[in-house]
């Protein structure tokens, strides 16, 4: 089969019902998702990382999109209700909120198995052909189209997305797999603390991305049966994938820079590190993720607000951004920003100086502060005078928190200022 034809790829993606799984607690980004859900943090200056999966569906064609979400939701349903919610069912399309409800028992969702088989009901009200699976909390852009070409072409029961990465970043952080020369799985490991590296290519390994595509007909019966085994965690890469390794047909599917044919973009951004560097990343003369790309674009809520504004055009006191991602609503007043990514509304007061850092929305910083490598928090009040990410030692005793490599996280606890608003 062409797997160029556009028809044969779009009936494909209509067949096809996309399950993203939002509710990750991510813990290793700390007082960050103490208030929200990993996938609906904050990216890009606009953004939250669910919009990138979901972005992908609309893009590829797949418009019948299921969103499982659990831990601290409330800021993740707000941002779906306001922007995920315009699709017309009555035009076979739509994003809807999975929330765990406990159907099929009564527990919460208990792995990411189980997030699905609680929605077997849903899933067989709609009766796709395919059900792509994915994780809600990477940022990438993916065309799920020619992944599903190859899943169906290769007659497997289940395709697993896989990416090159170093086997020091995969440890203990991602599943691994072996393949043949046909793409084929023949070993997984969930989360090795070695894993395996490619053949030829020393300090590589192939990791899971986390998103799956499945036969619908045999994702149910997988799933049943796992649901009746009491050994088992109900987790894809812990129980689902071994399982099946033994006696059905797995295929695995490189994602690649459709371009260039090398290795494509895709953060993690599960640590406040690689947060921080993905963001600052973005601000480069030619990021590797392009938010400027029309022909795939990145679909988000946002709020109605007036152009960023910059005043005052003195030597002592001048309103500008360099090298920096700027949103709607923000003032820089008086102060330099450089090589920063700042969210919507926020307000720079006078003689500051900002570097390298980044401002989630409705944050105001006082007069007279510097700061630099910051990551701070929606809705804090950075008071006047107030000095961050030069001097580690002071940051701590200020009860912020410092990475091992100077990144600072600043969050309204630690200033003492009320928290709970995401």
């Amino acid at each position: 089969m062409d797997d160029q034809n556009p028809r044969y790829v779009s009936r494909l993606t209509r067949d096809t019902m996309a399950l993203v799984l939002a509710g990750g607690r991510g813990s290793r980004l700390y007082e960050l998702t103490n208030w929200r859900a990993k996938p609906a943090l904050y990216f890009g200056g606009k953004y939250r990382i669910i919009d990138f999966p979901l972005s992908n569906c609309v893009n590829s064609g797949i418009r019948r999109i299921g969103v499982l979400t659990q831990y601290k939701a409330h800021s993740l349903v707000r941002h779906l209700v306001r922007g995920w919610t315009h699709f017309k069912k009555e035009l076979g399309e739509y994003v809807e909120i999975l929330p765990a409800s406990q159907r099929y028992s009564e527990d919460w969702y208990q792995g990411t198995a189980d997030a699905i088989y609680q929605n077997l009901d849903i899933i067989r009200a709609e009766m796709p052909r395919y059900v792509m699976i994915l994780s809600g909390d990477h940022v990438y852009k993916m065309d799920y189209g020619p992944m599903l070409v190859a899943h169906v072409e290769s007659g497997a029961e289940m395709t697993v997305c896989c990416l090159e990465v170093p086997v020091a970043e995969a440890a203990n952080a991602f599943g691994v797999m072996q393949v043949d020369s046909n793409n084929r799985v023949t070993a997984f490991q969930e989360k090795p603390a070695q894993p395996a590296e490619i053949p030829g290519k020393p300090g590589l390994t192939l990791a899971s991305m986390g998103n799956y595509i499945f036969n619908t007909d045999f994702l149910f019966e997988r799933l049943i049966r796992d649901a009746a085994n009491l050994q088992s965690s109900h987790d894809f890469g812990n129980d689902i994938i071994p399982e099946l390794l033994k006696n059905f047909h797995l295929h695995a599917y490189p994602f690649r820079d459709p371009e260039t044919g090398g290795k494509a973009y895709w953060r993690d951004v599960g640590t406040l590190d690689s947060f921080w560097m993905a963001n600052m990343e973005l601000i480069g003369t030619s990021p590797s993720l392009n938010l400027y790309e029309k022909d795939w674009p990145l679909w988000t809520y946002q709020e109605q607000l007036p152009p960023a504004k910059f005043v005052f055009n003195r030597d002592d006191r001048r309103g500008s951004a360099v090298d920096s991602m700027v949103s709607g609503g923000c003032i820089v007043s008086g102060s330099l920003v450089s090589n920063s990514v700042l969210f919507s509304n926020v307000r720079i007061n006078s003689y500051s100086t900002i570097d390298k850092s980044v401002i989630l929305p409705e944050v105001e910083v006082g007069r007279n502060v510097q700061m630099r490598n910051a990551i701070v928090d929606r809705g804090c009040v950075i008071p006047k005078g107030m000095v961050i990410g030069h001097d580690a030692g002071q940051d701590r005793a200020n009860g912020l928190r410092v990475t091992d490599s100077g990144v600072v996280l600043v969050t309204r606890g630690m200033l003492g200022q009320p928290e709970g608003y995401a």
